[in-house]
């Protein structure tokens, strides 16, 4: 389908401003998420829907993550495709989900490119601040660790919601998403979809400039993107690359390059080696959220249309870039059931060491250092 084809299908559509990022609904069983809806967080002037989920045991002075839906999907259902109340339960932090809602936009996407969305102190982007505030006051949360991230039109929301209120996030994780500023309209925003214009890193940085009257530090940014994603060009990525690389002043060069879980990830830190700005290609991948499940005995999220099993858990590895795997997890009946399997499994490998040779008993040993090192959080 071409681009003039897309447009005329837009028009067409019972509510305008739908139909971005993907045309298939999510199969996911919502009744299987711990998610809670708050009905009052404030004026609400987006008219989106609030849902939560807070551990029975959170960590002291909690971090705070707002996490995203793409097009077609819930808040349930993206939470159990990504697994990010999972997360919230192991390391003790508070989860929003924000949920779009139909009368808003036909196919439930976020609206990044409505200029009454998209601006400080307006519209959807108001909403998603005011229930930021609203869960940070209710749990005590630390204000200096708040995050947010999005798939699709949720990771272009991501982008917005750091440009309109970088003093208010820590740190972003933009899912297949969009640069903050480039598009006012259904048009610009289908143009930035499917071809991804070039622009300087000036002039993206300033897009982000004007958003607000914040003067930086700037928020810390992870970009994530599927190298054969057909529903928004890969070339985005690149862009929002280049508009944070541009606030940080950092070099178009990135600082470090390897591959993670088999894919290419560049890096970029500042003067005092933190990391400022980190980019996953994920080769092969088409469009949404990649996602370890295959052989992983205790995986993050569930398969389903856009939450792809790509061998890397982007989900684990985005709540590690923003700091929340640095803690102990919180024990809990289920995190205490694991740990005895594993200790069960090790000791059987350990009685079977004793029995091989020493060439496999090394590796073993090898193996079990690695088990306990994921056990413990701190490798995927």
């Amino acid at each position: 389908m071409s681009l003039a084809d897309n447009i005329d299908f837009l028009r067409h559509l019972p509510k305008m401003p739908g139909a971005l990022h993907g045309m298939g609904r999510a199969r996911l069983p919502a009744d299987d998420s711990p998610l809670v809806e708050v009905a009052d967080f404030g004026s609400n002037l987006g008219n989106l829907k609030m849902f939560v989920y807070a551990p029975e045991r959170l960590a002291p002075k909690p971090a705070l993550v707002v996490v995203l839906h793409g097009c077609t999907q819930t808040a349930a259902g993206y939470d159990i495709g990504s697994g990010w109340s999972k997360l919230a339960q192991r390391y003790g932090f508070v989860l929003v989900m924000p949920q779009q809602k139909r009368a808003n936009n036909g196919n439930t996407c976020f609206n990044w490119f409505a200029p009454d969305d998209i601006a400080r102190d307006s519209g959807e982007a108001l909403s998603i601040r005011q229930m930021v505030e609203h869960a940070a006051i209710a749990h005590g949360v630390d204000p200096a660790r708040i995050y947010i991230t999005g798939l699709s039109a949720g990771g272009a929301m991501t982008s917005v919601m750091l440009a309109t209120y970088p003093e208010v996030f820590a740190a972003g994780a933009i899912v297949a998403g969009l640069p903050y500023g480039i598009a006012h309209s259904m048009q610009e925003a289908l143009a930035g979809m499917y071809r991804a214009p070039a622009r300087s890193a000036r002039d993206l940085g300033d897009l982000v400039r004007k958003a607000s009257p914040y003067q930086g530090p700037w928020p810390r940014v992870s970009v994530w993107h599927g190298a054969a994603d057909r529903t928004v060009n890969p070339a985005n990525a690149g862009e929002i690359v280049k508009q944070w690389l541009d606030l940080h002043d950092l070099p178009d060069a990135p600082m470090s390059a390897g591959d993670v879980d088999g894919y290419p990830r560049e890096v970029w830190w500042n003067g005092k080696g933190e990391t400022m700005v980190e980019s996953y290609t994920i080769t092969g991948m088409a469009h949404g959220t990649p996602l370890a499940i295959e052989g992983h005995e205790d995986p993050y999220g569930a398969v389903s249309k856009f939450m792809l099993d790509a061998g890397i858990s982007s989900s684990w590895y985005i709540a590690q870039f923003f700091g929340l795997t640095k803690q102990e997890p919180i024990r809990t009946a289920a995190t205490d059931e694991l740990r005895s399997r594993q200790s069960r499994r090790a000791e059987q490998e350990r009685r079977s060491a004793r029995r091989d040779p020493p060439v496999r008993r090394a590796l073993d040993v090898s193996g079990a250092i690695t088990r306990a090192l994921k056990a413990a959080g701190l490798i995927r």
